[in-house]
């Protein structure tokens, strides 16, 4: 998925980060309301990890203002713990709200609850074919062989399961797998994808839509 993670403490925001990039997540980071705003109006996200007591534009105010122009899945994480704050962040619009301090496999359940929410209903399990990607424990079987993948790969894998066999275009590959520090124009999920056809073996699994994107048929 694609997250976004405000918090104004740096140290605070560097291990949530690392910590839910571990989990092949694509992660930004920001580091006030304003500019929570500003990634909001650009990339779509699937969730946003949000600190209330933000500088700039209190967390309160970016909450309210997602209703209107994004469709991201909230999680509040904060220092205000009392229920009465739980029950206020909630009614202005948070999907979830988790008080610091946290541990960091809830964090990663409460994402991955959200994440389920933001999106059509899938299996425990995707499979297509002979392909088997189990998303809990992050593992990928061929044949009952194995795959060993990278958080990109497995990523990337994920999100072409999903389709259904659908196509699946570079830039929505790029959005979701990847962050924003990376060049729009690199050539990072063609060479994923040669790497992720490798590692799957033969035949070939993943077939390219000159024009339109990739597909698992």
């Amino acid at each position: 998925m694609r997250i976004l993670v405000v918090e104004d403490e740096p140290l605070l925001a560097d291990a949530v980060a690392k910590w839910l990039r571990g989990e092949a997540h694509a992660v930004d980071v920001v580091h006030d309301g304003g500019a929570a705003l500003e990634r909001l109006g650009v990339h779509d996200y699937d969730i946003v990890v949000l600190d209330r007591d933000l500088p700039v534009v209190h967390g309160d105010d970016v909450c309210r203002s997602l209703a209107g122009m994004s469709e991201a899945r909230v999680l509040m994480l904060t220092a205000a713990a009392e229920i009465d704050d739980r029950v206020a962040g909630l009614a202005m619009g948070a999907d979830d709200y988790l008080p610091k301090p946290f541990a960091f496999r809830e964090l990663s359940a409460r994402v991955g609850a959200l994440g389920r929410r933001s999106r059509p209903a899938a299996p425990p399990i995707l499979q297509r074919g002979d392909i088997l990607l189990d998303p809990h424990r992050r593992e990928v079987y061929r044949k009952g062989r194995y795959v060993p993948l990278s958080r990109k790969e497995f990523a990337v894998l994920t999100e072409l399961l999903r389709a259904d066999g659908a196509a699946v275009s570079a830039e929505h590959l790029l959005e979701k797998a990847w962050d924003e520090h990376t060049d729009p124009f690199t050539n990072a999920v063609r060479m994923t994808i040669l790497k992720l056809r490798r590692k799957l073996g033969d035949p070939p699994v993943v077939v390219t839509e000159p024009g339109v994107g990739y597909r698992i048929p």
